[in-house]
C-alpha cells in the first residue's frame, strides 16, 4: 500500500501568469479609458475655474481668456519696527500692497497715511513669540485686514498683499 501511494504523483500547478497578464491589460485599458472619459469632458470635474466651459466644436479650439477683475494695487511705504522679547531686541521690516477696486483707488491713496499708522501701530504691539507659529502671517494678514477696513472703509480695500516680512 506504500508503493501506491508513493508513486501518486501530484499534479502540477500552474504559475497563474496568464491570469496576472489579463488583470494587467484590463487594469491599463480602464486606466486609459478613464482618462480619455475625463480629457474629453464626459466626466466633469468641478474643479474648472468660473467660465471656463468645455469647448464645442463651433469654438474651433479658441477660448477668450476671462478678463481680470478691476482691482489696482496701492503700495505702501515699507515699515521697520523695534520688537521686544526673550530678552533680545529684533528688527521687523514690512512692506505691503493693497488690493482695492478700481473705482476706490483714489479714496484709498488719499488715506494711505492713515493706514500705515494704523499698521505701525499694530506691528509695534507683536511680540516676537507670536511669529513662532507657522500660520502667524495669515493671522496678522486678517488682522491687520480688519484694521484696514476700520480705517478705509468696508468694501475699499480687498487684500494685505504681504510684499516682506523679514525678522532680523
Amino acid at each position: 500500500m506504500t508503493d501506491a501511494t508513493a508513486e501518486e504523483v501530484e499534479p502540477e500547478k500552474k504559475s497563474g501568469k496568464k491570469g496576472l497578464i489579463v488583470g494587467l491589460v484590463l487594469a491599463l485599458v480602464g486606466a486609459g479609458g478613464g482618462y480619455f472619459a475625463t480629457v474629453s469632458g464626459l466626466f466633469p470635474l468641478g474643479t474648472k475655474p468660473a467660465g471656463d466651459h468645455a469647448l464645442t466644436s463651433a469654438d474651433h479650439g479658441t477660448a477668450a481668456p476671462d478678463a481680470l477683475p478691476d482691482v489696482a494695487y496701492v503700495d505702501l511705504q515699507p515699515i521697520m519696527v523695534s520688537l521686544l522679547g526673550e530678552g533680545e531686541q529684533r528688527h521687523l521690516r514690512f512692506h505691503a500692497q493693497l488690493e482695492v477696486p478700481e473705482q476706490y483707488l483714489a479714496d484709498v491713496e488719499k488715506i494711505r497715511p492713515r493706514i500705515v499708522d494704523v499698521l505701525n501701530g499694530y506691528l509695534r504691539a507683536i511680540e516676537i513669540g507670536d511669529l513662532n507659529d507657522p500660520l502667524a502671517l495669515t493671522r496678522l494678514r486678517g488682522h491687520m485686514q480688519r484694521r484696514i477696513n476700520i480705517v478705509a472703509g468696508e468694501g475699499r480695500v480687498k487684500d494685505v498683499l504681504v510684499m516682506e516680512f523679514v525678522l532680523n
